[in-house]
């Protein structure tokens, strides 16, 4: 008997896979049955090699060592996954099969991580693709009955291929070379880098925003509130109010406008992602995680997507989804709506994978065993999906002017007519009592009844007005939160890109999250609150980096090539080429910096304390208390015996208290004679010679 060997990107996904298939007879590393083996990488089993493989003289990172330009690229199985490669080896060498099914998730890196671990284990055998945008069993039954070529796929890898080698290329150069530079690591990346270039920019902003007062004087006569426009003096807008106050204001016009609001699309990654964060404060990463363990159990389909519309022959399965939803979403009761699923559906606008939506296997389930993150996240997406096929919302806009003491004030007002898609927006936010609109500019006062609203017309007289004044400043650029800041690499140099361009911004959807993450673990950004706020090191690396590095318009540009590459429309050793040449000039151009500038990211030197010597700064260094003054040798050793023996950290507070009063009270010193703890006062006792000593002045009994 042959098999078809089918290898998943998680375990999970290959037992999903072999529940479908009838692969159900457990082996070590695999399931078989039915004609299949089905078993699974862990994520990158293969990696591209460090620069240390390439020579051993590379494994120190030197100046004159750069660029490194790898003519054959090599590739490591890193030894936490060599077992499970192993396994897919051997599997492969197996005489009984005869073809492979690629079945890692459906896109570009999906793609690289096959290719990788067919290539590693020298396959040569017939391969096909199984590309599906959701885990549920009908879906995986209709993909394997409609299997494609793997060389249908060989531009995709080639893309990723380019991807992996070009950020290696940025990385390994760009980093070695700014951290030698600079003499601390430096992690750079053709992503991250611009990224925290946008976020040093807008810092840059904040910090330099000049905020100005203004005054509004206010009128209210009759239940109508109106506002002056903004005046800078405030004698001036207290004349305006004393002038008004008492008097007579006159309606000079009404203008009544009917406006609509069109529902909204479903979600990609990216707008699920900043919805995530507006309403519940998820980082990208954890909304990603939920979304794809979502997945995975079959209740969301494909997360890593583009596109916010669904195929043309989907509508079928929208409208039984949606039907199956009101009963299971509590903030969806007794809504009367009829679904238009037109505007949802539209395959020209759909490339890879198509919206976010849930399953059926959801309206089966529900949300039965979720965690409250996964709960809230599905709660989002099914929300999302009702909105967009509900009516539009409308409304009656009205903008009255009034005159009083020569001077014009407005009132604003909006009557809802039809709630539409809104209503269903907002019980979803009531239920979940999201801070959503926190930051959200002041609206127009909202009338949800036509008569709340006072009946105005022009030449109506009010007397008796009352006026106040009111101190307001000028708003600085607010802080970029995951959701403003996703949203603008999203855009990052559109401007400069042709509206046609498939890929624009910063990354990929997919990758995004990864971005922010890493740029907060190599502590260049720090999160406060849903706030993202670069360090000091983060703003410094991105005042000395290049424009070729920080520019979002080059790594936008990067992806679109990427993106060409993918559809076999552009060449991708002329892309690599473009890599290699821009590393090249780099390294030329960054032969060495001034002194100055070397002292950058040095650590600053806080004071523990006073050294009883000479009277200098005493600063802690890695294994010491030392002496900032060269010519003095006092120095305190953190692995000083006295408290190795008595089983004490030697730690700063302990320092500074023996540098400031000559003692410290020290609790839970052991004792060597008795085997038991006490607490004591140690004191400093220095010599002025080479070693600083210490004593026991008084024991207290425990």
């Amino acid at each position: 008997m042959s098999y078809q060997l089918v290898i998943a990107e998680k375990p999970s996904v290959a037992r999903s896979i072999a529940g479908v298939i009838g692969a159900n007879e457990r082996h070590d590393g695999y399931l078989q049955g039915n004609g299949y083996l089905v078993s699974w990488c862990i994520g990158h089993l293969v990696s591209l090699a460090d620069a240390g493989q390439y020579d051993e003289r590379l494994k120190k990172w030197r100046y004159e060592d750069l660029p490194i330009l790898p003519q054959e690229w090599q590739y490591i199985i890193p030894d936490d996954k060599k077992k499970q490669f192993d396994v897919l080896r051997c599997l492969m060498e197996r005489p009984d099969v005869d073809g492979l099914v690629c079945a890692t998730d459906a896109g570009r890196e999906g793609e690289l991580i096959f290719r990788f671990v067919y290539q590693m284990a020298g396959c040569k055998k017939p391969f096909q693709r199984l590309w599906i945008s959701s885990m549920e069993d009908a879906a995986i039954r209709e993909g394997f009955q409609h299997l494609k070529p793997g060389a249908d796929y060989d531009a995709l890898y080639q893309s990723a291929l380019c991807r992996a080698r070009a950020d290696w290329l940025v990385g390994i150069n760009a980093t070695r070379l700014f951290s030698i530079l600079y003499h601390k690591t430096l992690t750079v990346g053709r992503v991250q880098t611009p990224t925290l270039k946008m976020l040093v920019d807008r810092e840059a902003k904040i910090s330099g925003f000049q905020k100005e007062k203004y005054h509004i004087v206010q009128l209210a006569a009759g239940g109508v509130e109106a506002a002056s426009g903004h005046i800078s003096d405030a004698a001036e807008a207290e004349k305006v109010r004393a002038a008004c106050a008492g008097a007579q204001a006159v309606c000079a016009s009404v203008k009544r406008e009917k406006k609509t609001e069109q529902p909204p699309r479903l979600y990609d990654l990216t707008t699920l992602q900043r919805e995530a964060n507006r309403l519940f404060g998820f980082t990208a990463k954890q909304t990603l995680d939920y979304a794809q363990q979502l997945y995975e159990k079959k209740l969301l389909t494909y997360p890593r997507t583009d596109s916010q519309y669904l195929t043309d022959d989907m509508q079928p399965t929208a409208e039984s989804i949606v039907s199956g939803l009101w009963g299971l979403l509590p903030f969806a009761a007794g809504l009367d709506v009829a679904p238009q699923f037109s505007r949802v559906l539209n395959s020209k606008k759909v490339s890879d994978h198509h919206a976010i939506i849930p399953t059926m296997e959801f309206v089966r389930k529900g949300f039965d065993a979720l965690a409250e993150g996964e709960k809230k996240l599905l709660s989002l997406v099914c929300c999302k999906l009702l909105c967009a096929v509900a009516g539009p919302h409308e409304y009656e806009a009205v903008t009255a002017t009034f005159t009083c003491a020569g001077q014009e004030f407005t009132a604003k007002g909006k009557t809802v007519l039809s709630p539409g898609w809104k209503e269903i927006d907002r019980r979803f936010k009531a239920s979940f009592k999201t801070d959503a609109d926190e930051d959200a500019p002041e609206l127009a006062r909202e009338w949800p009844d036509g008569d709340c609203l006072p009946e105005l017309s022009e030449g109506q007289t009010f007397e008796n007005v009352e006026a106040s004044v009111s101190e307001r400043f000028t708003a600085p650029p607010k802080a970029y939160t995951e959701d403003t800041l996703l949203s603008a690499m999203e855009r990052a140099g559109a401007e400069d890109m042709p509206e046609d361009a498939e890929r624009q911004g910063l990354g990929t959807p997919a990758t995004r999250a990864s971005i922010l993450e890493k740029l907060v673990h190599m502590g260049f950004v720090q999160r406060k609150g849903k706030q993202l706020i670069p360090t000091k090191d983060g703003h410094n690396l991105a005042c000395v980096l290049p424009d070729a590095l920080t520019s979002p318009q080059l790594t936008a540009e990067w992806e679109t090539k990427l993106a060409a590459i993918a559809r076999g429309e552009a060449d991708p050793e002329g892309f690599m080429r473009g890599i290699e040449e821009m590393t090249r000039g780099l390294i030329c151009q960054y032969s060495q910096i001034s002194e100055d500038a070397q002292k950058l990211f040095q650590a600053e030197r806080v004071s523990i304390g006073t050294c009883p010597r000479c009277g200098g700064a005493v600063y802690e260094g890695k294994k010491n208390y030392y002496c900032g003054n060269r010519s003095c040798q006092f120095v305190m050793w953190k692995n000083d015996k006295f408290f190795e023996e008595r089983k004490k950290p030697f730690t700063p507070k302990i320092a500074a208290a023996l540098l400031k009063s000559g003692k410290a009270k020290v609790k839970g010193l052991y004792s060597v004679k008795t085997g038991k703890t006490y607490d004591g006062t140690v004191l400093l006792a220095d010599t002025g010679g080479k070693y600083v000593n210490y004593r026991i002045e008084r024991r207290d009994k425990n």
